[in-house]
């Protein structure tokens, strides 16, 4: 198993090693992923993968890496390299077709419930994009989902620099944020500004659908609240 990256976790102070998975891991990976969605107290919030899933990220389309104490599994990520149908998230940000080829999903990021506090999943993300670079392909854009109200997610996705693009139902009616980022780095200016809170679905949909993007978060007295950016039409 090659080492891509050597850490040492806050809380404890207990060493642990990055590597990419592979196949010889599924049982490891499936084991942990039940053990966080038992976890959970609101199972909506988590999208799990199937063996089937994982396996055909495992089999070339796409990559995981994973965080390993001693010889257990504690955290992954998953890269994945969607088919092109008529769920492709890049038809929920308005790409055009031809763009569509150059779409990576994040797919699902899991933590040890014992190993939590610990930045893992931001440290995950910098150590996949990274690995990202070195796969065969041209990649423009990074996306993914979340659920409203699934904190730690939406605190992750905004850490990377991701903007929501859409807010609607995913997965047989299950409401989503549509995140979106674009791999070359962009300077943007955002020229225009308004806070909305997460309940309020159909006021972001509409700021959504004129080109708002959401592009931070912040926790009240009265909710969360979601800040909308617009730049100035060209």
């Amino acid at each position: 198993m090659k080492i891509i990256y050597e850490g040492t976790l806050k809380h404890g102070q207990i060493p642990y090693k990055v590597s990419r998975l592979t196949s010889s891991h599924i049982e490891q990976i499936l084991l942990l992923q039940n053990l966080v969605v038992a976890s959970l107290e609101d199972k909506e919030s988590l999208q799990p993968l199937t063996q089937q899933e994982f396996e055909y990220i495992l089999d070339g389309k796409g990559l995981m890496v994973g965080a390993f104490v001693i010889e257990q599994l504690i955290a992954f990520r998953a890269l994945l390299i969607p088919v092109i149908d008529s769920e492709h998230l890049g038809y929920d940000i308005r790409l055009a077709e031809e763009e569509l080829s150059s779409v990576v999903y994040q797919e699902i990021s899991i933590v040890h419930p014992q190993y939590r506090g610990n930045h893992l999943q931001q440290i995950l993300a910098k150590i996949i994009m990274n690995e990202l670079s070195k796969l065969n392909g041209k990649y423009s854009y990074i996306c993914c989902t979340v659920a409203p109200f699934n904190i730690p997610s939406l605190k992750d996705k905004f850490s990377q620099g991701m903007e929501i693009a859409s807010l609607k139902e995913k997965y047989g009616g299950r409401l989503r944020y549509v995140f979106v980022k674009k791999l070359v780095d962009e300077n943007k200016a955002w020229t225009k500004k308004v806070t909305l809170n997460m309940n309020d679905t159909a006021s972001q949909q509409k700021l959504l659908s004129q080109g708002w993007r959401g592009i931070r978060m912040e926790k009240r007295d009265n909710g969360i609240w979601v800040e909308f950016g617009k730049q100035l039409d060209k």
